[in-house]
């Protein structure tokens, strides 16, 4: 649904309707979008629409071509964005929100959010690591590919943190609104800035590639499932599971409107005040990733035959396959259950 939201964005941008519109305004319009569920829901179908046409081709002849040509342009983007954002946004409280240390805000909350983030953009525990893991080619080495990977995921992060938090305090909105930031702090320095039109088009054009790669990723293992188990054609398998993930995303659509008041989970204490989309942004960003990745280091390090693990890395040194198996029976699942026990313990006695 999120991803629908940048869809209609990027024909906001595109079509002009941002242009020459002060901050006040720019807010209205998002305001206004939300409220309307008969639009949110067109773009939310618009994108599983697409998800679903580039997941019936396959992963490689169109996820693929697409990621080789969105990510340099969108790192671009970001470092023209990131000086724009320094050079007109209040820098000095931005920085200092984002980076000065404050060693008693890492309150175990905050710990399993960021465990939550990091697996959700590695794709750890997640459908992501299955599907594309299952299409490595045989010889690919694992640890240069992971370090590869998490060092980008923290330049594309700091670059973020450049762009958004020098704006967010120069229109005095509150840093912790959500992604509503990319959308509202974003959106009105592309209405304001020279060539915004352009750049807002094509920034929104580029989060559609960049959501395309983990929704395509959701739906391959049941894509796959069905292929396989139920002799289903591709073209159908993907029509069918995109339409159900966007008759499941109706509840989070309808979250900012009709259901606004609904509480699905108001009796108990820790979700007496959240819709059914905080709800489900709780659970799918700091209970399922960890719990998945946990699972995950389980089957590796405990279940699956150690001939599989070290065929799996066999191109990987032996110093750092005996790590990597070591992390996964010892480390890993002991120490993401402890932060996460300790985080729901905390939210559980709070309430």
């Amino acid at each position: 649904m999120v991803a629908g939201w940048v869809l209609a964005y990027t024909w906001k941008c595109a079509s002009g309707a941002l242009v020459g519109l002060q901050r006040p305004e720019v807010a209205r319009l998002w305001r206004a979008f939300l409220s309307n569920p008969l639009e949110v829901g067109a773009w939310h179908l618009a994108f599983l629409g697409l998800v679903a046409l580039i997941s019936a081709r396959g992963v490689g002849r169109g996820i693929e071509l697409a990621t080789k040509v969105r990510a340099p342009v969108l790192l671009t983007l970001l470092l023209i964005l990131a000086g724009y954002a320094m050079a007109t946004g209040d820098v000095r409280t931005g920085l200092r929100f984002a980076f000065a240390p404050n060693v008693a805000a890492i309150t175990p909350q905050v710990a399993l959010a960021a465990i939550g983030q990091a697996f959700y953009a590695t794709g750890v525990g997640l459908a992501m690591m299955l599907a594309y893991g299952a299409y490595v080619a045989r010889g690919t080495s694992l640890v240069r590919p992971a370090l590869i990977i998490t060092g980008s995921i923290l330049l594309v992060s700091l670059l973020a943190t450049l762009t958004i938090f020098p704006l967010v305090f120069r229109y005095g909105m509150n840093p912790a609104q959500g992604p509503e930031l990319v959308f509202d702090v974003l959106a009105s320095a592309f209405a304001e800035m020279p060539g915004g039109r352009l750049v807002g088009t094509l920034f929104f054009l580029l989060l559609v590639f960049a959501a395309l790669t983990p929704s395509i990723a959701g739906l391959e293992p049941l894509v796959a499932w069905l292929q396989q188990h139920r002799q289903v054609s591709r073209v159908r398998a993907a029509a069918v599971t995109a339409a159900m993930v966007w008759a499941l995303g109706l509840g989070s659509m309808l979250s900012f409107n009709y259901l606004s008041a609904w509480h699905p989970l108001g009796r108990l204490p820790m979700f007496a005040d959240k819709t059914f989309f905080d709800v489900m942004d709780f659970l799918s960003s700091n209970v399922l990733p960890p719990v998945g990745a946990v699972l995950t280091s389980v089957l590796v390090g405990w279940r699956l035959s150690r001939t599989i693990v070290d065929e799996e890395l066999l191109d990987t040194t032996p110093f750092a396959a005996r790590v990597c198996v070591w992390l996964l029976r010892y480390v890993c699942p002991i120490a993401i259950a402890a932060v996460l026990a300790s985080a729901l313990g905390v939210r559980l006695s709070n309430a």
